[in-house]
């Protein structure tokens, strides 16, 4: 048993805050935006508003501990005294190059932008993750695909030139912020590599053997650590 609270999100907040970065607004005014954002309060069930994003707040009945979980969510509608809401993503899972902070939702919207290129082949995405890859000048950011093919017993031969359009299509469904580094140079082109089967696996057991429980565990849409990515992949 717990008590759950809801944090209310302002998604076109953040996308504005963003852009006004990249547009050369002061860093005190950012500053001082963000504080005032940071300090809004949770509200409780009967307070949530239809069509609000909201991050869920749990406070346990053992011990009293508050946790913010990390999940937004969005208010769909109500069934009798029951809120339904629509998972968004989770916070805190984005890449970053430069000033760009795509969210988990920007970046699942652009791969499945780029499904009607890999679909006619027989191809079926299953599991990917994501990586910001600064060990060159300047950096980029990698996607980790792990495919199969519909029919059975098929052996997964790749078409580069199928997946350059891929990655050109996933690069074009980013936000204002990326498209704008990207001319400037300061973001390298995508880099997409299809994985193995079974090396997402290795990934949770990697997460396992620091800490993380099996029973919890959820592929992350973006690897922080190198030591996860590089011996895996």
């Amino acid at each position: 048993m717990a008590y759950f609270e809801f944090l209310p999100v302002d998604k076109d907040w953040e996308e504005k805050a963003r852009e006004s970065n990249l547009d050369g607004v002061s860093s005190q005014w950012l500053s001082e935006m963000t504080n005032v954002n940071g300090n809004v309060e949770p509200v409780d069930f009967a307070n949530v508003k239809l069509g609000q994003y909201y991050e869920v707040v749990v406070t346990t009945l053992t011990g009293l501990y508050r946790y913010r979980v990390g999940d937004v969510l969005k208010l769909t509608g109500f069934h009798n005294n029951s809120l339904q809401f629509q998972f968004v993503e989770r916070r805190n899972t984005v890449l970053s190059i430069d000033m760009d902070k795509p969210s988990e939702a920007d970046l699942l919207k652009a791969i499945r932008n780029a499904k009607r290129h890999r679909e006619p082949l027989g191809f079926v995405l299953m599991t990917f993750s994501s990586y910001a890859g600064t060990s060159s000048i300047p950096g980029r950011y990698v996607l980790f695909w792990e495919l199969k093919f519909k029919e059975r017993n098929r052996c997964l031969k790749l078409d580069a030139k199928i997946m350059e359009q891929c990655c050109s299509i996933v690069e074009e469904s980013l936000d204002f912020t990326y498209k704008c580094l990207r001319e400037a140079n300061k973001i390298a082109a995508l880099e997409l590599r299809v994985v193995k089967h079974g090396t997402f696996d290795a990934v949770m057991d990697f997460y396992v053997s620091k800490g993380a429980s099996i029973n919890q565990y959820k592929t992350p849409s973006c690897i922080q650590s190198e030591e996860a990515v590089m011996p895996k992949c």
